[in-house]
């Protein structure tokens, strides 16, 4: 087996390979003249131009780096924000994530305990598709920061259909702060390598 030899296959049919038996009299008809010969997949059929490919792994990564550095490089629309960390308006207005919803919740139910702070303008209550029940999160949108601000100190951590409900902003600028942030080490969230033994 380790000495067996190999020989090239070629793929490209010889005009005497072909097989006459469809002609009849062993004659080549003006029929079968005029019927093109299959290109190969392997080879290319032997044509001059260039195979064309398409995916990640064919195309030019100068040009495909040219072409996204150039769309990047427009002016993308953006909100005004004032500086420093805090809520975040979106375009209409001033929305509040409500967490910890339970699962038989209906809108009816948010927009009786919200609504007493101001106009509620949206409210939406995503379902899981496969239960149907709410996956345990809502949106609720105020037109104004002060009518927002009240819901979200008066709701935070109340009951709402016996489950404790969280609200907080669901847009804000600058850092994220975590409720239950740990001190961590300079090295990150890594645990430390023993040292090497020479």
């Amino acid at each position: 087996m380790a000495n067996a030899e190999v020989e090239a296959v070629d793929f490209e049919p010889d005009d005497d390979d072909l097989m006459d038996e469809d002609v009849g009299d062993g004659s080549p008809s003006r029929a079968a003249a005029t019927i093109p010969r299959l290109k190969s997949a392997i080879t290319g059929g032997g044509s001059s131009t260039p195979k064309k490919t398409k995916g990640r792994g064919f195309r030019d990564e100068a040009a495909a780096e040219a072409d996204r550095n150039a769309r990047m490089a427009g002016r993308f629309d953006s909100l005004d924000s004032d500086g420093g960390p805090g809520p975040e308006r979106s375009i209409e207005g001033w929305i509040v994530l409500v967490t910890g919803v339970h699962e038989e919740a209906q809108e009816d139910d948010l927009q009786n305990a919200f609504g007493e702070y101001g106009e509620i303008k949206n409210l939406h209550l995503n379902l899981d598709r496969r239960t149907g029940f709410v996956k345990g999160y809502g949106l609720i949108e105020f037109e104004k920061f002060d009518e927002a601000q009240q819901a979200i100190n008066e709701m935070d951590g109340t009951e709402l259909l016996t489950q404790t409900i969280n609200v907080d902003w669901a847009f804000s600028k600058g850092p994220f702060r975590r409720r239950n942030m740990r001190r961590r080490s300079p090295r990150g969230h890594r645990s430390r390598s023993p040292r090497r033994r020479f």
